[in-house]
């Protein structure tokens, strides 16, 4: 017997798929028996039993009144019957259903028929055929509000007039069938008015169910009211406490996405305790799973519908009791991320000789991570903004900054700077602020935004000195050396590095040292002053090579290139060049291996040796484009395009 089930959350459009398929199937003559449809109102207070649900097969099979048998178990016998007899196949559409009990009666006893069940729930105990639905895809959802515009009216031009906000609608609606249709029945009662004052009253609202429900237009086609809380409500009241509580602290998680163990953390439970209850939940279309790259349950992330997320947070803050609860589970949740991203730090920053962080065996270990809960870190940090969150989220947004640098990530590492200043400022600690405005200068000069980077270093600077922190001072002043060159103005850049530099031999800081003669390098190559300049980079490249940081004396190599390109010593300047790419590979730093080959493509045609520049551009540009710097990958194809082969 083949038994198809359709399943996906409430308003997914699971009837209206069925129906339809239904139609088209009577159309082709697949079941010229008929068509036998039952309601079993699955999710309402008061839901259809099997016993209640024979009576009506029995009825549309034409057995009523008399000819009804008298006990429950002589009509199923009546039942099972009547659809053994018919030699013409029928379809058997048993919708909404919440539970086995009331469907399994009703399964025909042979394989003549075919049974089509719709259900917010999955099941897996039996012998299923599952469909599950998803959310319409954007164009779609576009395509949807569009069409029901125009079969209503198809003069109405505002979705052609309004693309921009069309699309920022559908998204409000989380692209969910029933959303969207109630979107579209707003639209046609304010046919006066355009979209993006809908998209206003939402934002402005910030919970789309909530306006949706105001402006329903009632009912659809099928008689069904238009409305999504009391969708939401009702999968949620028939959950089991356990599973009630997961859903609702889920709810809270920052980010779109949340791994298995942050869920773990916080519902504070062990992790296969937090597993089998999110299991649960996505058996009923609440929670989706997302599946990792190597399957494990670490790899495994959690998504919820935003309508859900919505929902959810709604009926925590409705209640003390559960604003309380959510408080708790934010806090452990932050220390969570905070520990790991300390722990991910770590071993980005670690060198030979020191001790071996304990949670990252190998650097790309720490990076998938840290890749994998970007999103979930950065608006974990912006909780930090609300004091409480404070102390934790400006720890959390100091151990993002070394792998925001090493991505390249400006825009995020600009938020969490921003958040993280703005905790500090709550929080009352002038060091935390000082720390924060050093990455927000870092992030700016990033994006080049030169004037800003130099007055956030600056302020830096300042606060870390407020607080006798010189070594903190020495990092400001190196930072703000590197803005001010940027700035064009070199000399003042030259006297920033040259504070820094003295600052940190005081402290007897060799591998800190190490990057301020890098940059004190920079510096004074830009001022014209090239011998001081590959003095400064030599002595940068053996403080590194001291210290076993092979990364950073690659850079050093590099600049160290590129000065004696300058003072006309090529031959140097391209084995200089080399020494550099090998460790950049091998850390996988794309960008910097890019700038490098770059470089030594100039080398190469200063040295009259056109075909090995243009192999180098082209190379650079395939670095380029691998750290999803699109632009500097053209430029160098473009340079390699001017060179003959």
């Amino acid at each position: 017997m083949l038994i198809f089930a359709v399943t996906g959350m409430g308003g997914i459009g699971k009837t209206a798929l069925a129906l339809e398929a239904a139609h088209r199937a009577r159309a082709e003559g697949w079941f010229p028996g008929g068509t036998l449809f039952v309601d079993l109102r699955g999710y309402d207070d008061d839901p259809v039993t099997a016993d209640q649900a024979v009576l009506a097969l029995l009825d549309a099979l034409g057995v009523r009144d008399r000819d009804l048998p008298p006990t429950t178990e002589r009509q199923y016998d009546a039942y099972r019957a009547l659809l053994a007899e018919r030699r013409d196949r029928m379809l058997l559409i048993l919708d909404n259903a919440s539970d086995p009990s009331q469907y399994v009666p009703l399964l025909p006893g042979t394989d003549q028929h075919r049974v089509l069940i719709t259900s917010r729930d999955r099941c897996d105990a039996l012998p299923v055929r599952l469909i599950d639905l998803e959310t319409l895809a954007p164009d779609d959802s576009v395509a949807l509000i569009t069409r029901a515009l125009h079969d209503t009216d198809e003069r109405d031009d505002r979705p052609a007039r309004e693309p921009a906000a069309l699309r920022e609608l559908v998204d409000l609606c989380g692209h969910l069938p029933l959303a969207l249709q109630i979107a579209a029945g707003m639209l046609r009662r304010r046919r006066y008015r355009d979209i993006a004052s809908v998209v206003t009253e939402i934002r402005d609202a910030g919970d789309a169910a909530a306006v949706l429900d105001n402006g329903s237009p009632g009912a659809d086609l099928y008689g069904r009211s238009l409305v999504l809380r009391p969708v939401l409500e009702t999968s949620y009241r028939r959950l089991p406490p356990d599973q009630a509580r997961m859903l609702r602290l889920l709810c809270l998680a920052p980010g779109v996405e949340t791994g298995t163990e942050a869920v773990a953390a916080l519902a504070d439970l062990n992790t296969p305790s937090a597993l089998s209850l999110l299991e649960d939940l996505a058996a009923t279309h609440l929670v989706a799973p997302v599946r990792g790259g190597d399957g494990t349950v670490s790899a495994v992330r959690w998504r919820l519908h935003d309508l859900v997320r919505e929902f959810g947070a709604s009926v925590v803050a409705g209640n003390p009791g559960l604003r309380k609860e959510g408080e708790s589970a934010r806090k452990r949740v932050l220390e969570f991320y905070r520990w790991w991203a300390e722990a991910a730090d770590d071993r980005l920053r670690w060198l030979p000789g020191k001790k071996e962080p304990e949670r990252f065996e190998q650097r790309a270990q720490a990076l998938a991570w840290l890749d994998g809960e970007r999103a979930a870190l950065v608006a974990a940090v912006e909780w930090g903004r609300q004091e409480r969150f404070a102390d934790a989220a400006v720890g959390l947004a100091v151990s993002l900054g070394e792998y925001l640098a090493w991505r390249r990530y400006s825009d995020d590492w600009i938020i969490v700077a921003e958040a993280a200043r703005e905790a500090a400022r709550l929080a009352g600690d002038q060091l935390d602020e000082a720390i924060a405005w050093d990455h927000l200068g870092l992030a700016l000069r990033m994006t080049s935004r030169v004037e800003e980077a130099i007055y956030a270093h600056t302020r830096a600077r300042d606060l870390y000195l407020a607080a006798q922190d010189r070594q903190g001072a020495a990092g400001a002043w190196n930072n703000l050396g590197l803005a001010l060159r940027m700035a064009g103005r070199g000399e003042e850049a030259i006297d920033a590095h040259t504070q820094a530099r003295d600052l940190y031999q005081t402290a007897g800081d060799r591998h800190r040292g190490a990057i301020v003669w890098n940059n004190l390098g920079l510096a004074l190559r830009t001022a014209g002053r090239v011998e001081e300049a590959i003095d400064a980079h030599t002595r940068a490249r053996d403080l590194y090579q001291a210290a076993g940081d092979r990364h950073g004396a690659a850079g050093a190599w590099n600049n160290l290139g590129t000065a004696l390109r300058e003072a006309g010593r090529l031959e140097e300047a391209i084995a200089a060049h080399c020494k550099s790419h090998g460790p950049r590979l091998e850390f996988e730093d794309w960008y910097g291996a890019g700038q490098g080959l770059n470089n030594l493509a100039l080398a190469y045609k200063a040295a009259d040796r056109p075909a090995e520049a243009r192999t180098a551009y082209l190379q650079a540009a395939d670095a380029f484009t691998r750290a999803n710097a699109p632009d500097r990958a053209a430029q160098s194809r473009a340079r390699a395009d001017e060179l003959p082969d």
